[in-house]
């Protein structure tokens, strides 16, 4: 869960690997940050042995929650309001979430189809691709056309591609929402666009991943998912690997064999936040959507095989701050697992402004300019990262040791019951914050619809929260921080890094 981003080069690297064009959205859920002060690059990430002291052995915890009469006490659901969900007869799934907006309504699509499910070799980014291609305009609404009735409505269109899903979304008036269904269900079963058309947003693309990779730590997080990543489509970023995107002018013809696979009802998920109905919404939807036609391809994602020891990657970059990024395999989205809560939880306890390490590296040391440990909560298994930017290359050493230190106090040692009922109300106060308007709603609950297809499983994700003991911080702790689970990213004057 991004908890504290307060460092502009770090939050846009970790938001480059996860998230890639137009907003950059709040990832409240999404997997635990926290970092602090000058946070240098932002990145989408075996049973250890337990550290105990001489002659004593600690056995990994198993299982999954571990229920403690100390935990804290149930609460009420996060959400608050009403998330009426319907299905038309093609798959469309329609999500309405009455709100108290006078006159504002925000309309999301969700479409599950990310750099994820981009698994033929030679064929990646275009899932970011059809971010672009999909304001192209159709015969019916041409790229001017559409700009003009949209602006009718007081909104502005935009969309972003991630891992598991590109996102469509506009805030506007809701008494304009019959035409926002209208700009939306067109482009959506009727988009057009030329092979010149094509060729030029290819060619845009391009200049996109040239002036992306001009960035550091953009360029470290492309190297470590294809580093820490052999045969999941998790290898590439969403902006594709580089020799793709420059074939990708010549790709017109399977561009509209992506389009024709993957927009369709069956992948997408209609949100309507705000001054709304959900008989009005479902009317709309039945009326625009609904002679939508289903289709019936199913991409295969390549599973991972397991890592056996640790990866290392280094971008040399002289007069550039050191960077130093542990990367471990981390989980999948599970409604069943509490493992991501109790990750979100490790990482901001043990790794968060508060933290002793934060303490002692930032504050008394000043080896490090900032430090931090974040998750994600993506449909398959990703990363889990802990990073710092340094001072001074020379403390590579140093500082790694030092991390690894907390990660195995982490499995050895209860976490302090203050600290851990702190932080479980410091992630409740700051999802409660979340999801005060309908743009932020819509945003949140869109996280849960690509995770798990149900936007529902925010109230059970923060349900969890509550019942996280000390022994499921040490489980998850024992479970994936190990060394045959960890990719080291570094960016270094040097061409390698002696750890």
């Amino acid at each position: 869960m991004k908890r504290i981003l307060s460092h502009t080069n770090k939050m846009l690297m970790k938001t480059n690997r996860i998230l890639t064009g137009g907003l950059a959205f709040l990832m409240l859920f999404a997997g635990a940050k926290v970092f602090s002060q000058e946070k240098a690059k932002p990145k989408p990430k075996s049973e250890p042995k337990a550290v105990t002291a001489p002659g004593q052995m600690v056995k990994p915890v198993k299982g999954g929650t571990i229920t403690d009469p100390n935990t804290t006490p149930p609460q009420k659901k996060i959400f608050p309001y009403p998330i009426l969900q319907s299905k038309l007869e093609n798959g469309l799934n329609v999500v309405t979430v009455p709100y108290q907006s006078p006159g504002i309504a925000a309309f999301y699509i969700v479409v599950r189809t990310g750099s994820r499910n981009e698994v033929e070799p030679g064929h990646t980014g275009f899932a970011h691709f059809f971010e672009h291609m999909m304001f192209r305009g159709t015969d019916l609404y041409p790229k001017d056309k559409y700009g003009a009735v949209l602006k009718s409505t007081g909104a502005s269109a935009n969309a972003n591609t991630s891992l598991d899903r590109t996102l469509y979304h506009m805030t506007g008036d809701a008494n304009k929402l019959e035409t926002m269904f209208m700009l939306e269900a067109d482009r959506f079963q009727n988009l057009k666009y030329s092979i010149q058309g094509f060729k030029t947003e290819a060619g845009a693309v391009k200049g996109e991943y040239t002036k992306n990779s001009a960035n550091p730590y953009t360029k470290l997080n492309e190297m470590i998912q294809n580093t820490a990543f052999e045969s999941h489509t998790y290898k590439h970023t969403t902006m594709g690997f580089f020799e793709d995107i420059v074939d990708m002018p010549n790709q017109y013809d399977y561009s509209i064999e992506f389009f024709n696979r993957y927009y369709r009802p069956e992948y997408c998920t209609v949100i309507v936040v705000g001054d709304v109905t959900a008989e009005k919404v479902n009317t709309l939807a039945k009326k625009y959507f609904g002679q939508w036609k289903t289709g019936s391809y199913v991409s295969t994602v390549p599973p991972e095989p397991a890592q056996k020891e640790t990866k290392y990657t280094n971008l040399q970059k002289a007069g550039f701050p050191p960077y130093l990024s542990m990367n471990y395999k981390g989980p999948g989205y599970d409604a069943k697992s509490n493992d991501f809560p109790a990750l979100d939880i490790l990482c901001a306890a043990y790794f968060g402004e508060n933290s002793d390490i934060y303490n002692k590296l930032v504050i008394q040391e000043q080896k490090v300019r900032s430090i931090g440990g974040d998750s994600y909560t993506t449909r398959d298994p990703y990363l889990i990262s802990v990073e710092a930017s340094l001072v001074d290359a020379a403390d590579f050493g140093y500082v790694r040791k030092e991390m690894e230190r907390v990660l195995e106090e982490a499995k050895s040692k209860p976490i302090d019951g203050k600290l851990l009922q702190e932080t479980k109300m410091n992630f409740r106060n700051s999802a409660i914050m979340s999801i005060d308007n309908p743009t932020a709603i819509a945003q949140n609950l869109s996280h849960f619809t690509w995770v798990s297809g149900d936007p529902e499983q925010l109230n059970n994700y923060f349900g969890m929260y509550d019942k996280i003991t000390p022994q499921d911080i040490m489980r998850v702790a024992q479970k994936y921080f190990s060394p045959e689970r960890l990719t080291i990213g570094t960016i270094a004057p040097t061409e390698k890094v002696t750890f």
